[in-house]
């Protein structure tokens, strides 16, 4: 996939990225619907993927592009064979210096916020700092690696003082 901080800007950049020493995050606010469910989109993708990235000690810059259903729907299909929206879809960068990018589906969050009894704005935390957890390098494939990642996304959150996903009666995610 080309890297979506590569692609010329379409007006609804959000502007410059984040400047913290060890991250460059950009956001892009691809369909306005996001600001009518969560407060200030942009500056909480920054915080959650800037958490995330200090959690893993890695470096680089991050696009984060929040979409639609549709838009995620496509970019599924087209790098992971299934045709459907997904909340979150990371994509490792092909360039020194860029760890990757990150895209969400609004109206899956928004749903899987609402059957989960979470907050959207505590859910798209959590999927951002699991999405820059993955372009940081880690993975849930196997039994350990789930775990390690789950208690990162605990500290995580703790760090941007929102609620532990993985605590019981919150409901596990659909990741």
């Amino acid at each position: 996939m080309e890297p979506l901080s590569s692609r010329p800007d379409p007006g609804r950049n959000a502007g410059a990225g984040m400047q913290g020493g060890a991250a460059d995050i950009t956001v892009v606010l691809a369909t306005q619907g996001w600001r009518a469910t969560v407060r200030q989109p942009e500056k909480l993708a920054r915080r959650a993927v800037a958490a995330a990235l200090q959690e893993s000690g890695a470096e680089g810059a991050v696009t984060v592009l929040l979409t639609d259903d549709h838009a995620v729907k496509r970019l599924n299909h087209a790098h992971r064979d299934k045709a459907k929206p997904t909340n979150v879809l990371s994509f490792p960068g092909g360039m020194p210096g860029h760890l990757g990018d990150i895209a969400l589906a609004l109206g899956v969050v928004r749903r899987e916020a609402r059957e989960a009894g979470r907050r959207p704005e505590d859910h798209l935390a959590h999927l951002l700092a699991h999405g820059a957890l993955h372009l940081a390098g880690h993975d849930h494939l196997l039994a350990g690696e789930a775990r390690r990642m789950e208690q990162a996304e605990a500290r995580i959150m703790r760090r941007l003082g929102r609620p532990n996903p993985w605590k019981e009666g919150r409901g596990r995610p659909s990741t």
